[in-house]
């Protein structure tokens, strides 16, 4: 189990590989973000997407997903996120896509109010398969501490 205690700033993590199928985007467009470049390839090749894109929020939710993925492998004592920042979609997603994850840790913060728990402070980047960034945000992360026994 990662505890809070063992992390430290400059920490990288490189994880993921998901592959963005034409299902997905699609019915996640349809549900959460249906707009007409995430629905038709027709209205998309009008966009400077030039074709069917995913959603930067389906974006969002595979990062989501591989990180979870991660932390099944990498169990963390994790309390759930505070926040995310500066999120940027970087560049369109398409079907056929296959993304991956690194992580660099920011910054670690022993609470003071709470001294069995703290945050970490992580910046995520999403890459697809030709290494070109896709997505990039800055997570807050609260986080157990170390059992004192």
């Amino acid at each position: 189990m990662l505890y809070l205690d063992d992390i430290a700033v400059g920490m990288k993590r490189s994880f993921g590989g998901y592959e963005v199928t034409r299902e997905e985007v699609l019915a996640f467009a349809e549900k959460y973000d249906p707009q007409p470049f995430h629905l038709s390839d027709e209205a998309a090749a009008q966009t400077h997407f030039g074709r069917l894109a995913a959603s930067g929020w389906h974006t969002c939710a595979m990062t989501m997903a591989m990180f979870v993925e991660h932390m099944k492998l990498h169990p963390q004592a994790s309390l759930g996120a505070a926040g995310v920042d500066d999120l940027r979609w970087l560049k369109p997603v398409y079907p056929g896509d296959v993304l991956r994850c690194e992580s660099e840790v920011l910054e670690v913060r022993p609470s003071q109010s709470r001294p069995e728990m703290g945050s970490v402070r992580n910046s995520m980047t999403t890459f697809n398969q030709h290494d070109e960034p896709v997505l990039r945000f800055t997570a807050l992360a609260l986080m157990r501490r170390r059992p004192a026994d």
